[in-house]
């Protein structure tokens, strides 16, 4: 039996949300163990977050930690990145010129122009890298992908995609809260907010289902909250390749939501509805037909959507599974490499992180022309 790969983390100290979440999806498998991290830019914050833990090495720069762990004979396999936008550029820098392979979360950089210079580094080094556009790992999103494959919606007409939270409904970056504070300030989080933060899950989820790509787009950007530097809300018409038209609402201030991620898919044979807060469950509706409810984990579903299952039907699987399943697809890789063979992918990459940008790019040069059509 191989011995579990060694991870490392930087970001995700105390207060972080995401690097719990990325932690328990590395090591849900049991392929892999985090033992070393950079925590937070507060020494003390990195020591007691790394003592929390019970990792093996704490460092107060991630430089360090690159340099430390190469050179060493047991050093971190891969590393995962769990920052504010702004440092994903520099960190993945550090770690991919070390030769250690790199999962970041998204989006992929603060800005296209970092994301273009970063996918360049991924082209030109010898390590892999992932990116965490977590709701593709979802069993239910991979079926809805294999039928749009295997052709049972026919040609694409309208899709509908929406994400839409409340959480930013207040001024809580003024309150001490951790994570709106650097959401919403652009020297961090980049010229996007709503959409670099949920938009671009929404735009990676269309593309990943429908296999289309926007080619064109109308958006309309709003700053409700008084004083916010950033959109908390954007609606958008879109164009997609082959004909399709499209609509994206994303909102940051829609009272009441809570993780509302959707999307439902029309073509000339049948119709697909997915939401990610009922997660086991696609709706296939079939032209002329009674609709049919699709359910995680049974016989009936595509080969892609099983694999992605660790449970019997009827157990309820979700976010943190869904998020293992990109680890899973991802440690494979990193095991491919070491026996020398090639990489078999599965997971979100930089191109994906690239495209992202560039649809918030399109985005806000069209709110800034006053809601203009503009090609991504």
């Amino acid at each position: 039996m191989s011995a579990r790969l060694h991870a490392g983390i930087v970001g995700g100290g105390r207060g972080a949300f995401i690097g719990s979440v990325h932690r328990i999806a590395a090591e849900l498998d049991a392929q892999a163990l985090v033992v070393a991290g950079a925590m937070s830019a507060d020494p003390q914050n990195a020591r007691d977050s790394a003592a929390a833990w019970n990792l093996a090495r704490c460092y107060e720069s991630y430089l360090d930690m690159a340099r430390a762990e190469a050179a060493r004979q047991d050093g971190i396999d891969f590393v995962i990145i769990a920052t504010p936008n702004h440092l994903h550029l520099p960190m993945a820098r550090a770690f991919l010129e070390a030769g250690i392979h790199v999962i970041c979360d998204k989006p992929l950089t603060a800005t296209l122009a970092e994301a273009e210079q970063l996918l360049q580094l991924v082209r030109r080094s010898k390590a892999l890298f992932a990116l965490t556009h977590n709701y593709t790992g979802y069993p239910a999103v991979r079926q809805a992908r294999a039928m749009m494959r295997d052709g049972l919606i026919g040609e694409v007409r309208k899709v509908l995609v929406e994400y839409q939270q409340d959480w930013l409904m207040e001024a809580v970056e003024h309150s001490g809260n951790k994570q709106a504070v650097w959401r919403t300030d652009p020297a961090r989080a980049g010229p996007s907010g709503c959409l670099g933060d949920i938009g671009t899950h929404a735009e990676n989820l269309l593309q990943f289902v429908t296999g289309l790509s926007i080619r064109a787009l109308c958006a309309d950007l709003t700053s409700f909250v008084q004083g916010r530097r950033l959109e908390d809300d954007a609606n958008l018409l879109l164009r997609l390749e082959g004909g399709a038209k499209g609509m994206m609402v994303c909102s940051q201030v829609a009272c009441g939501e809570e993780n509302n991620l959707a999307i439902r898919i029309y073509g000339t044979r049948a119709g697909l509805e997915w939401h990610q807060q009922e997660p086991n469950t696609l709706l296939h509706k079939p032209a002329g037909e009674p609709w049919r409810l699709l359910r995680a984990a049974h016989g009936y579903l595509d080969a892609s959507a099983q694999a992605s299952t660790r449970t019997p039907a009827g157990h309820p699987e979700g976010y943190l599974e869904a998020f293992a399943n990109i680890y899973r697809a991802f440690i494979a890789d990193v095991l491919q490499l070491r026996t020398g063979q090639a990489p078999r992918g599965g997971y979100p990459t930089a191109q994906d992180g690239v495209r992202g940008l560039r649809f918030v790019a399109a985005a806000l040069e069209s709110a800034k022309r006053g809601s203009q059509w503009v090609e991504v």
